[in-house]
This record gives structure tokens, sequence and C-alpha cells, in this order.
């Protein structure tokens, strides 16, 4: 229960929902007790009427006897409809209360993880994969919200009715009570063990459902792939194979469930059947009266589902203290990317780095090691390098995704630490190198990078991208609805609306992370003549493996596994005779043969 322990502050802010939901269960539970008293009565008329008219000779004084039979009948029935209208009156109350109390618990646990998921790094979610951080925001909390509502709705229900039921039911009589409560704790634990079982076995079905959703989710992304393999069939067996293993867990589940349901009546019977048989031995020694067993019998069924749900509601219990525990993890998470003043002055652009370097603490990859450049202010850096270079780091570090692990980042001379992350992030444009699209408009894909909607600006971004003429021979132009990750689109089209969207913010700083890599080379010199007017008195950063995207450079730097190895413009690189200079001829001669 220690991991229940961080729900209390939702209790607390949702005190009055609980008391008033207690007090409910509480008047709920005495309406439904107290009609087995007036049963008793009702039984104990009949038979003392039927004795009195046996006796009775034919007369006035009969059937005087009969209407009040009849009258006395009725204002039973009246009552025990009545105190049946009551119970489910305040039951619904009891509902429209604590079940209400574990929506709200769950509604904002669940904003408060989503919260928490964005204020963390992007090392945090090279750790996790997005199907666990799913599962722990719909599947845990949905188990949390059990124990918020029905465990704890059916927990006090359980309390309240032991304390009012069997206190009475001992007062009527004890050797009666005790025979007819004998077989529920054997139910109790019976109905505990075997739903730990069903829940075991469900939880491997929620997996095979979970593989089997996973599997038909990459074949039908990947179905380009598939029929271009000829891999169709090698698909449908594992398929099959899938669903055979979600087949036989499904089984084993009904065999244990086809068991669950005539257990619970079994044992219920025999605390009837202990109801009748005790009783009959009781009214027999003349010790209780025959109301006292249809009232015993009432009581049976009201203890029934109370003892029945122990074992439910102590294994809801059980999985919500684990869920509780899994999210409890993600909450400790804690983001290392502290603001020192959450500064918020005017950004102009000036970018020094001071010998900074990083490691990728999940694979122990030294990114960048000692780098030290400076971008003035309005003016274009290109950096170009093989593969691995460190190249995509620097945007990260710019846009700061993560802190170096040594040295300093300085934007106008303030350190990026100082500025508030939000507002820093906001004049930065970034082009990522892996394009992500929403399933949405492409209007609203580009929109996504504004602070304000603007279809003039969208335009604007959509011209210098190259992209505005593409998407008006859509049928829809830019309402065109774009599929999963964007597969409506082509790679360079992708890359283009990426591009508009960093464009559609006007940043003061704009990033580019080898996004002309899926253009052809016209588009790509159509899309750079687009940007000189757009990188003008704008700081700007070219990554780029294509030497012909930096040509806009002011200044080129070239890493090598993480290192600056030249900088310089094009020809001073070029008359070096250095790594720059290779990398450019391997180019040229790629360009020729093609």
């Amino acid at each position: 229960m220690k991991a229940l322990s961080t729900l209390h502050p939702y209790f607390y802010q949702y005190r009055w929902y609980l008391v008033g939901g207690t007090i409910f269960i509480i008047i709920s539970t005495f309406f439904s007790i107290l009609p087995a008293y007036y049963v008793r009565e009702a039984f104990d008329l009949i038979a003392g009427t039927l004795s009195q008219l046996k006796s009775s000779p034919e007369g006035k004084e009969k059937r005087l006897i009969e209407e009040q039979f009849h009258q006395s009948v009725l204002v039973y029935g009246l009552l025990i409809l009545g105190m049946a209208l009551l119970r489910g009156l305040f039951m619904f109350f009891m509902r429209q209360t604590i079940i209400v109390m574990s929506r709200h618990i769950e509604f904002d646990q669940k904003n408060e993880m989503y919260r928490h998921y964005q204020s963390l790094p992007l090392s945090f979610y090279r750790r996790n994969n997005t199907g666990d951080l799913m599962a722990r925001i719909s599947e845990d909390v949905g188990r949390v919200r059990m124990y918020t509502g029905p465990a704890i709705m059916y927990g006090i229900n359980l309390l309240v009715t032991f304390i009012m039921l069997i206190s009475y039911m001992f007062s009527i009589n004890v050797s009666l009570t005790l025979w007819v409560l004998m077989p529920l704790p054997i139910l109790s634990l019976s109905i505990y063990f075997v739903n730990n079982t069903i829940n075991r076995r469900s939880e491997a079905i929620q997996e095979s459902v979970s593989n089997l959703s996973t599997f038909v989710q990459e074949a039908f992304s990947g179905v380009r792939v598939a029929k271009a393999f000829s891999r169709e069939e090698h698909a449908n067996q594992r398929f099959t194979e899938e669903n055979n293993e979600f087949w036989k867990r499904s089984m084993r589940l009904n065999r244990v469930e086809s068991l669950f349901f005539p257990l619970i009546m079994a044992l219920i019977g025999l605390s009837t059947l202990f109801a009748v048989t005790i009783g009959g031995m009781e009214v027999a020694a003349g010790r209780i009266s025959n109301g006292v067993i249809a009232e015993f019998i009432i009581y049976v069924n009201l203890l029934t589902w109370p003892v029945t749900s122990l074992g439910w509601t102590i294994s809801i219990i059980q999985r919500a203290e684990a869920s509780q525990k899994r999210i409890n993890e993600f909450l400790n998470e804690h983001n290392p990317l502290h603001t020192s003043s959450g500064l918020r002055s005017t950004i102009s652009g000036h970018i020094l780095f001071k010998g900074v370097s990083y490691t990728y603490p999940e694979t122990g990859t030294h990114a960048v090691a000692d780098l030290s450049f400076e971008v003035p202010e309005g003016e274009t850096l290109a950096i170009v390098g093989t593969t691995g270079a460190g190249k995509s780091t620097i945007a990260n570090l710019l846009c700061r995704m993560m802190d170096p692990d040594n040295g300093q980042i300085l934007l106008d001379g303030q350190p990026l630490s100082a500025y508030d992350v939000t507002y820093l992030r906001s004049h930065i444009g970034y082009v990522p190198q892996d394009v992500f699209l929403f399933s949405d408009t492409i209007r609203q894909n580009i929109l996504f990078g504004a602070d304000q909607e603007s279809d003039e600006a969208m335009q604007q971004a959509a011209k210098r991208a190259d992209l505005a003429e593409n998407v008006n021979r859509f049928p829809k132009g830019f309402e065109t609805m774009l599929g999963e990750r964007g597969i409506t689109l082509s790679g360079g089209q992708k890359q283009r609306v990426s591009i508009a969207r960093a464009l559609v913010r006007d940043p003061e700083v704009l990033i580019l992370d080898d996004c002309l890599s899926a253009v052809d080379t016209r588009t790509e010199n159509e899309i750079l003549n687009n940007l000189r007017s757009v990188t003008h008195n704008r700081t700007t950063i070219i990554i780029s493996h294509r030497l012909s995207s930096v040509k806009l450079a002011h200044k080129i730097i070239v890493l090598h596994e993480g290192r600056l190895m030249e900088q310089g413009t094009h020809d001073e690189l070029y008359e070096k005779g250095g790594i720059y200079r290779e990398l450019y001829e391997k180019q040229l001669e790629k360009e020729e043969e093609v």
C-alpha cells in the first residue's frame, strides 16, 4: 500500500465526495437491512393470523381479523417497497459521489502525468519506448481508478454491512448466525485465489492482444515493404501464430471462469441451507420464530455480495498498487535541465560554443568533444561531416534538449541555462533530420509551429519552402488530410512541410538539420534561393551531408568524430586540401556518375 499513499493528496482534494459517499453507503445499507425485519414481522403476522383464523368461529370477529390482516400485509408491503426505493436512491447518490470522485482523480492524474512527460528531456524518451509510456498513462491509471472508485466503495460497503448486519444477527441468535456465516470466509478466500488466477490469465491475454496489435500495425504500416519483397505469406503465418497464442490463452481463461460462478452459487447455497436447517431446529426448540428463518435468508443474500467482492477488491488493490508503483517511477523522474534565472530578454542570435563536450549516457557515445566555434548575429554557419560526426547533437544542444557535460553554450552573451526553456525554444525554428508529421491537414501541420494562426504567414512559409505549388495540385489544397506520419506525402514533400513549419514562426535562430536530403537538385536550389531572403540578417545553422546545401553559409565548420577539424569559407577550405575538399570532390564524382 506504500505506493498508493501518493494518492492521498487527491483524496484530500475530493474529501467531500468521499465523506458524502460514505454517508450515502451507511444510509443505503440501513435501508437494505431494515426490510428483512419487516419480512420477519410479516411472516410472524401471517403465522399468527392463520392460527387465529383456525381457532376463531365464523362471524364478525373472524372478518375483522381478516381485514386487519390484509391491512397489515399491505402496510408491510408498502414499507418494504418504499425502503427498496430509498435504498436504490441512496445507492445512486453513493455511486454519484465515490465513482465520480474516482473519475476526477483519473482525470487529474492523467493530466499530471502528461504535463510531467512534456517536461522530461529527450534522454528520457530514448530510455523508454512509446508503448510503455502509453500503457502507464492509460492502462495503469485505469487500474488505479478501479481502486479509487469501486474498491473503496465496496470496501466501505463491506465494512458498514458487517458492522451493522452481523451485530444485529448475533443479537437475534448467536448459534444460527455462526452457522450462516461459516461458508462465507471460504467463499471469500476461494474468490480471492480464483480471481488472482483470472487476473494472471487476463494479463497474459492483454499481452497477446498487445503483441497482435503491434504486429498488425507494423504489417499495415510496412505493407509496401512486405509487398515489394513478396512476404505476404510469411506475414500470414506470423499472424496465425500470434492469433493461435491469443486463442489458447483465452481458452485457459474461459476454463477458470466456467468454475467461478458455480463455486459462488454452491457456497451461497450452503449458507442458505444452514439458515433453513439450523433455523428449523431453533424454531422446533422454540428459540426463534418462523420469520427469523426468512430474515436470515435475506441477510445471507445481503452478505453475499460484500463477501464476494472482498477477494475481488483485494485483487483490485494489489493491481492498483503495482500500477501506481509504475506510475510513481515516471513521476519521480526529474528534469536535469534547470533554468537558473528564467531569462526572457530579447534574443538577437549571437551563438558561442566554448569547449563543449557531450556523451550520450545510454550508449556511452562521445558525440562532441571540446567543441568551440562562434556564429555572429545574423550570419549563417554550415556544419558538415560524415555520419556520426556529432552534427545533430549540436542542434539538440542549441535547442536545449540536453545540456553539455563540459563547456558552455552562450546565446547573446548569456548561458543557455539562464533562459526560460519554453521562451528559448519559441525563438528557435528547428527542422529536424527525422521529419514527423501529424495525422491532420497540411495547414495544421504547418501552423503547428506558429504562436498565432495566420493563413497569410502559412502561405508565405509554404512558398519559401517550395511547397505551395505542390499542395495546390491536391484537390483539397492545404486542407488535405495526411495519413499516419504523413504517409500521403513523398519524402521531399514531408521535408518541405517541416521547413514551412519552422519558417512560419519567424524565428530569431533557424536550424536546418539535413532537411534537404530527400529533395532533388532542382528543388534544393529553389528552396535555397527562397531561403536567401529568410536567412538574411537571421542567425542560421545549416547541417548537411550534401555540400551543395552550404552555399548560403558565411562560414563552414567540418566535424569528424565529434571534433572540430576545419573551419572557414568554401574557397578557404577547398584550397586547404583537407577533409572538406575530400568530401566535396567525392560528391562531385557521384553527381557526375548520375
